[in-house]
């Protein structure tokens, strides 16, 4: 059994190749063989999104708060709230983003 206590791995700045805009990274899980999932947590600021990329896998994303926008290439932008969960499957170009704040 393995335990990381909260506040274990620091924060890390979204890489400037992967993000736009003011993101936090805060590392939860390394995957250990024979798994492959790492898991962080990831924060948005206002106006920050990813860059177009691709995953060899799949990735899972879950909202735990604000809002959000996610899209495949080509395909329309979702709207997310807290408690959605998307699933993007291997190799396909996906692009997340923090919505708009509402006026």
């Amino acid at each position: 059994m393995q335990i990381k206590r909260s506040g274990d791995q620091p924060s890390q700045k979204g890489p400037e190749a992967w993000f736009t805009g003011q993101v936090r990274i805060d590392p939860l899980h390394t995957a250990v063989a024979p798994a492959h999932a790492n898991v962080a947590s990831v924060t948005f600021e206002p106006g920050a999104r990813t860059a177009w990329h691709t995953h060899p896998l799949s990735q899972t994303l879950i909202v735990t708060a604000g809002a959000g926008r996610a899209q495949t290439w080509g395909g329309p932008i979702e709207e997310l709230r807290p408690g959605d969960v998307v699933w993007f499957s291997r190799a396909r170009s996906t692009g997340t983003a923090r919505a708009p704040r509402r006026r």
